[in-house]
This record gives structure tokens, C-alpha cells and sequence, in this order.
């Protein structure tokens, strides 16, 4: 099988590494007491000190929350010792982007979801080669899951990363949802299993900080271009959180209406925090590798 990706894989390595970095350092910074939107600072700061861009926003999900919270400008919310904490994160190279993720148990409790979650991505990452098929990848996480008498969230997954796009092209399931469809040598995927004691399911809640633009447009009012343009200077079309633009415009009623009428005009993409239906607990582990032939690259490490 031939590769016939035209990526430069030495920049998907350097952002690999640097993710992986802030994944660690997130380990040091996830304490009782101290507020998610300084940890979420502290790491997206972490990455652009070392030269790169953000692939998207931190995400930091707590407990039944799996995944898409990023916190609010003025967030108050504190780790407590009751967490069960995923952090999830990417840095960008140019236009190379990464993806991963750990959980950390503040509580003392969930080991189990914690030791599940990373079982089932080291039982994925042996998995992966060229001519590998999707479903097959899912039952080896589903079996490594079930037997630990938890659940995986069916529709929620890995996929695959391509130049500019974090999911591109693939879904790879965390169980065996039956699709044939089979990996390729050169791909660059991102595997993500999540797991709960819930219903294995996961709807959107309210909480919306995050946003990816979609393409331009002609807005009516002359804050919400001036808004439009600043994404497009600062993000293009990668995801941002509404976080950043409140800190460079100073209100988060102008920047809210801006994005309003944005969204009105089709111009967003919206990612509202992912919610556990059974309110269960959610652990999740994510690394993104290149597929080769008999077995896989991992980038983020």
C-alpha cells in the first residue's frame, strides 16, 4: 500500500511533542482550588511560548461534562477534590494541527475510569495499521471497556487530522459500529476513547464558548466585520473561544451580538459542551498517530 499523503509529517511531529509537553504540564496545574480559566491560560500560553499556534481552544470537562467546555473570560469554577478532570488540548505547526488528551482524578475515586480509559487507547494504538478497519478498532476498545464494566460513549470517537482540519476524513468508533471503511498508510489519526458508568451517550448542553468560522460574509453592522475580520486575521478557520475575543474587543456583549449575527448569516460552526445523557462519569484518553504499515507512529509523546 502506498502512501499517497503529501504532508510534512516532521511538522505534525513538532506539534505532537508540544502538545504532549502542555498534556504534562497540564498534571502540575490541575489542583483543588485552582480556577479552570488560569489553567486553561496557563496552558494555551504554554504552547505559544514554545512558537506554535493553538489547534483549538483548551478544553477542560469535568465529571459528566465529556467534552467542549472551555471556560468563560471571567470564570469563577474551581477544581474541587469531588473532579474527575479531562484536559484536552492541541498545538498547531502552520497548518499542521494535534490533538490529545488525558483525565485526572482529583477525587481519589475513579482510578478505574482513568486506568480504563488509557488501557483502551494503548489497546487502539496496537491495533492501528494500514488496512485496519474502523469497527475492528472499536471492539478492541469496546472489549477492553466492557470488561472493566464501564461503558464507551458510542457516539462520540476518534478521526482522523489532516492539513487545516482536525477531523478530517474518519471516524474511528470506541466500539464496533460495523463500518469497513479501513485506514491508510500516512493517514494521521487521533484516537479517543471515552468511558463512563452512564448511558454511553452524550447530548449538547448550554454551556457555548467555542466556535470554528466557516467563510466570509457581509455583515450589517461595522462591530460585527470588525469582529469577522479579527477571526479571520487571528483564527482563520480554526476553532476559538469566545473568551479571546472578549479580551481583544473589552465587551462581551459586543462580541456576543457579533457572533449572533454571524451565526445568523451561517458564517459559524458552534461547539457546545458534550454532556453524558445518564449524567454518568466520563474519563477519556486521546493521542493522534500516522498510520504505517504494520503499526503506527505516535505523534504525541
Amino acid at each position: 500500500m502506498e502512501n499517497k499523503y503529501d504532508y510534512e509529517y516532521d511538522k505534525f511531529r513538532e506539534a505532537g511533542k508540544a502538545s504532549f509537553e502542555a498534556l504534562t504540564y497540564a498534571k502540575e496545574l490541575v489542583k483543588p482550588g485552582k480556577k479552570l480559566i488560569d489553567t486553561a491560560n496557563e496552558l494555551e500560553k504554554f504552547m505559544k511560548d514554545k512558537g506554535f499556534g493553538l489547534a483549538f481552544p483548551v478544553n477542560i470537562s469535568i465529571n459528566e461534562n465529556a467534552a467542549h467546555y472551555t471556560p468563560t473570560v471571567n470564570d469563577e469554577s474551581v477544581f474541587t477534590n469531588n473532579d474527575l478532570v479531562k484536559i484536552d488540548l492541541g498545538a498547531r505547526k502552520d497548518t499542521y494541527l494535534q490533538d490529545c488528551a488525558v483525565t485526572i482524578d482529583l477525587s481519589g475515586k475513579y482510578a478505574n475510569f482513568v486506568d480504563t480509559a488509557q488501557k483502551a487507547l494503548q489497546e487502539a494504538i496496537s491495533s492501528v495499521k494500514a488496512g485496519r478497519k474502523v469497527c475492528e478498532i472499536g471492539a478492541a476498545v469496546e472489549k477492553v471497556v466492557k470488561g472493566a464494566g464501564l461503558k464507551p460513549i458510542e457516539n462520540l470517537g476518534g478521526h482522523g487530522i489532516s492539513e487545516e482540519d482536525l477531523h478530517a476524513d474518519i471516524f474511528i468508533p470506541n466500539y464496533d459500529n460495523g463500518d469497513d471503511t479501513a485506514l491508510e498508510e500516512g493517514q494521521v489519526v487521533a484516537l479517543e476513547p471515552f468511558v463512563t458508568n452512564g448511558a454511553g451517550h452524550v447530548i449538547e448542553g448550554e454551556h457555548l464558548q467555542i466556535y470554528q468560522k466557516l467563510g466570509n460574509v457581509n455583515a450589517r453592522s461595522e462591530d460585527t466585520r470588525r469582529i469577522s475580520e479579527f477571526i479571520d486575521k487571528n483564527y482563520s478557520t480554526y476553532p476559538f473561544a469566545v473568551r479571546w475575543l472578549v479580551n481583544a474587543f473589552g465587551s462581551e456583549f459586543k462580541v456576543r451580538r457579533g457572533l449572533n449575527e454571524l451565526a445568523a448569516l451561517g458564517a459559524l460552526e458552534s461547539f457546545p459542551v458534550l454532556v453524558e445523557k445518564g449524567k454518568g462519569i466520563v474519563a477519556q484518553a486521546e493521542a493522534s498517530v500516522i498510520v504505517q504499515k504494520d503499526g503506527c507512529e505516535v505523534l504525541t509523546k
